[in-house]
């Protein structure tokens, strides 16, 4: 086919043709001479001045072109064996105005008869912003994103890309036995700011399948699938895939963990990363909530490696959201070993930029989210009691120190969701989520309301005294240990009432995990009748849920009752009645009671909650090699993060 810039002069030559024949044929033979040659020089002067308008117009559109957010390119020939990105001398913009192909422009402009057009891509089809390039590579049958570095991104008008090693490419979900090809590209949307391109992929001896591909001004492709396409294969060196979740724990997938699988089934949650191979990359996947499913194809080992070449992606019909972050030290892979037991280690990684920055470390044999903090410190656990807090920067340090409560074990994967005085230049993977999926369905993911403690506080902010039985007890101590007891028996009697408020919403909180482990047992036993070939599977998550119970039965005669609790308060008030020096000895016998109710209390509802989220994990896990197990741990997955909502400050708090 011919390209724009011939088919613009062989138009204009057909044109003129038509132009002389045309004043020619409406003139009588009979006129003069010199009106004939007048006319003639007149039909040439207006043709010439059209093309050279036409001409103008057309280059005027190339240079705006260059100036927009986002360039449709034809690359003038197909990319063969690899797609050079620095050589591009004979790639042509795309106008956005078709027009300016036409011989004379503002004619065609007025004429709906030249409306329509359709563009003839030459070459390959490639999408370019400030963050982004997408290349509609033919001959391999796929479409591959080059992202660009944070720190390569212009501020101006669009230029040649840094060259990036970073590569990730979608192509049809089909059998990849069959050659494919992408057989040509039709432009539905180019207006500068945003590029649409309907794809149309040809396996040999099969229909066509088609995607639409969408890209604006920022990282974010959407992938719509035509009415025969299944879904996307997603190809990229993947060194670990993660489901985030925002209550209850990531789910972190190491190829190297499943050495005999060939796939595994994510119960993925509308939202998926890739921490691409090298540190400097991330993919983020995203889909509105629906029928999809997700696998992970493992490559084979390479120098004692393996990794996740590809992520399918079965759409269920609807829109796929891929972006691909690119930063020097964009997560971080920390081998631990002994050498960082019960010392400050210092790490060679440096955070590239601010951001929430966490990492997942076995606390009591549960994998444990801790988000970097600002500062060394201590941290007080209701199972694990006190230890230094094992994460933090130290300016651009990158601090850890392990302990046997947290130990070395295997890798910390550092990486980041969310941002935290992070520079607005830069894109986290909860911005993505929240510009494909809208701010209401990002937020029934994000659970900003279900991350919220709930307080203990019986009178809110009044007082800064901790609201606990040790808090309590240790203020009221004080009294009695300046013999103040009966002139400020008030004071004592607002401190018992903190007290009671926050033994009464222990214990219902206790109460919401035994109503849970009772629902969750009947519907894994219901499943376990339903699905014979899921019965062990099963079997071991009504184990884990088990223990629920079991950890409120073996401390129940330590926890006492409202009732004791009730009782404790009438003695402790009784001593302010009066005045007197034995009135100490009795309180602190009394303190150690409230202690020793409250203790107990706090450890069964910590021990529920770190059991609740080892079961979300249990089942995260053990479905991704059992496909059928998938849909049963979705729904336990979301009974236990219903049940992990509004956790009380005792639990492992979710933002810690």
């Amino acid at each position: 086919m011919k390209c724009p810039s011939r088919i613009l002069n062989d138009s204009a030559l057909q044109e003129s043709d038509r132009g002389s024949s045309s004043i020619r044929g409406h003139r009588p033979r009979s006129a003069g001479r010199g009106l004939r040659r007048a006319l003639v020089r007149l039909s040439s002067t207006i043709r010439l001045s059209s093309l050279i308008a036409g001409l103008a117009l057309l280059t005027a559109g190339f240079r705006a072109q260059s100036a927009t957010n986002v360039v449709l390119w034809d690359s003038s020939t197909p990319f063969v064996d690899a797609v050079h990105l620095d050589l591009r001398t004979t790639w042509r913009p795309v106008p956005e105005n078709p027009f300016v192909l036409e011989t004379n422009p503002l004619k065609s402009a007025s004429d709906p008869g030249y409306y329509g057009r359709p563009y003839a891509f030459h070459g390959d089809a490639v999408v370019e912003n400030a963050r982004l390039t997408a290349v509609c590579w033919s001959t391999k049958g796929q479409v591959v994103l080059y992202p660009k570095t944070a720190s390569a991104q212009p501020n101006g008008p669009l230029a040649a890309p840094a060259l990036n090693p970073l590569v990730v490419s979608f192509a049809p979900l089909e059998d990849r036995s069959v050659p494919l090809a992408i057989d040509h590209c039709e432009v539905v949307r180019n207006v500068g700011d945003e590029v649409v391109l309907e794809v149309f992929f040809s396996p040999q001896g099969t229909p066509h399948l088609s995607a639409t591909l969408a890209l604006g001004k920022d990282m974010i492709v959407e992938i719509k699938p035509g009415p025969a396409l299944k879904g996307i294969r997603v190809s990229s060196p993947i060194a670990q895939a993660i489901a985030p979740s925002f209550i209850g724990d990531d789910l972190l997938l190491n190829a190297a963990d499943y050495p005999t699988a060939r796939t595994l089934s994510l119960p993925a949650d509308d939202f998926l990363l890739g921490l691409l191979s090298g540190e400097n990359g991330m993919l983020v996947m995203t889909w509105p909530k629906g029928g999809q499913r997700v696998r992970l194809q493992l490559a084979q080992p390479q120098a004692g490696r393996r990794q996740i070449e590809s992520v399918d992606f079965d759409s269920d019909g609807r829109a796929v959201y891929l972006a691909v972050l690119s930063a020097p030290g964009l997560w971080h892979e920390e081998n631990l070993s002994a050498a960082y037991l019960e010392k400050d280690t210092v790490s060679n990684w440096r955070r590239p930029f601010a951001a929430r920055w966490k990492t997942e470390l076995a606390e009591d044999s549960i994998p444990t989210t801790f988000t970097f903090r600002a500062a060394k410190g201590q941290v007080w656990r209701g199972v694990s009691g006190s230890y230094t807090y094992p994460v933090w920067f130290d300016g651009e340090k990158t601090c850890f120190h392990l302990s046997k409560k947290v130990p070395p074990t295997g890798q910390s994967i550092i990486y980041f969701e969310e941002g935290q005085d992070t520079p607005p230049s830069l894109t986290t993977p909860v911005d993505v989520l929240r510009t494909t999926l809208g701010m209401d369905l990002a937020d029934a993911i994000l659970d900003p309301e279900g991350r919220e403690l709930r307080t203990h506080h019986r009178r809110g902010a009044v007082g800064v005294r901790r609201a606990c039985t040790c808090g309590c007890t240790e203020a009221i101590q004080a009294v009695f240990e300046a013999s103040r007891e009966f002139d400020q028996r008030d004071y004592v009697a607002g401190a018992v009432d903190d007290m009671l408020y926050f033994v009464r919403h222990h214990v219902e909180r206790i109460n919401e995990y035994l109503r849970f482990a009772g629902a969750m047992t009947s519907y894994l036993q219901a499943q376990a009748a339903k699905s014979p070939a899921l019965q062990t599977y099963l079997a071991g998550l009504e184990r884990t849920v088990a223990q629920i119970p079991q950890e409120f039965n073996v401390q129940k005669q330590n926890m006492k009752s409202l009732d004791y609790a009730d009782d404790l308060a009438r003695q402790t008030l009784a001593l302010t009645g009066r005045q007197d020096a034995a009135n100490l000895k009795a309180y602190l016998d009394l303190g150690e009671a409230w202690r020793a109710m409250g203790g107990a209390q706090d450890y069964v509802l910590a021990s529920c909650h770190c059991i609740t989220r080892k079961l979300f994990q249990e089942a995260s896990y053990g479905c991704v090699e059992l496909p059928e197990a998938v849909p049963v741990a979705r729904e336990i997955r979301d009974r236990c993060r219903q049940c992990l909502r509004h956790p009380d400050g005792y639990e492992i708090w979710p933002d810690y």
